[in-house]
């Protein structure tokens, strides 16, 4: 029984992992359907040339990417090293204090409803065969074994958002000029009560805030860069 539980509970931390990503690659992609969106319905509010919109959605699409990425890879790293300072930390409590961890590893399992002397045994137990993986489990709550990376996040972040980018983009360059606007507010509209469902889907929930909440705030940056596009227009 034993070894059954302890092949579960590396799959679940994997399928855990792997949900969170999938939820950061959808907001990620939701993130580069909003901005590119504003950027290239406010251009295109202001000029009718084709060049200027798609000059306009590229600068726009790379400067999104490069920041989304440098920020998770901030983001990431910053919780990589507090993770790597709290096992040291476990580590150097473990071989300075064993008796005092022990005690503090019983105490833990207490709380979770056990009694002393089951407590004391499961603590005495798993110190045995893996004290530092015990209490990083029980104390952490995170898997020495898969930290965090980075540059994983960083990738991810950069591609998610490219690909949400490049939605409104192409929506704005292929339809004929009187057609921009409209379409690329519908194809916009769509992608993003896709992403609501699918983050909602993701994390449990009831669709219908989730996919209100974003079609609604996307709708708003359009019609906030295109009125902008057009009032700009007016003036030059």
């Amino acid at each position: 029984m034993s070894t059954g539980a302890h092949e579960d509970e590396p799959h679940t931390g994997t399928l855990a992992n792997r949900l969170n990503w999938l939820r950061a690659g959808v907001l990620g992609a939701n993130d580069g359907i909003v901005s590119t969106a504003g950027i290239v319905v406010g251009v295109a509010a202001a000029t009718t040339t084709r060049q200027p919109v798609f000059m306009a959605g590229i600068a726009g699409l790379a400067a999104g990417a490069v920041s989304m990425a440098l920020g998770e890879y901030v983001s990431v790293s910053t919780q990589r090293d507090t993770e790597r300072s709290l096992l040291e930390k476990e580590r150097q409590e473990l071989r300075e204090q064993p008796r005092e961890e022990l005690d503090e590893l019983t105490g833990l399992y207490e709380a979770k409803g056990l009694s002393p002397a089951t407590a004391r045994q499961v603590a005495e137990e798993l110190t045995a065969h893996n004290a530092f993986e015990a209490h990083v489990d029980a104390e952490l709550g995170f898997d020495p074994h898969e930290l965090t990376n980075p540059w994983q996040a960083a990738a991810s972040s950069a591609v998610s958002f490219t690909v949400g980018a490049l939605l409104p983009l192409i929506a704005i360059l292929v339809p004929p000029v009187s057609a921009r606007v409209p379409v690329t507010f519908v194809a916009v509209l769509v992608a993003l009560a896709l992403t609501g469902a699918i983050s909602a889907r993701l994390g449990g929930s009831p669709m219908s805030r989730p996919i209100a909440r974003v079609v609604i705030g996307g709708a708003i940056a359009m019609l906030v860069t295109f009125g902008l596009g057009h009032l700009t227009n007016g003036i030059t």
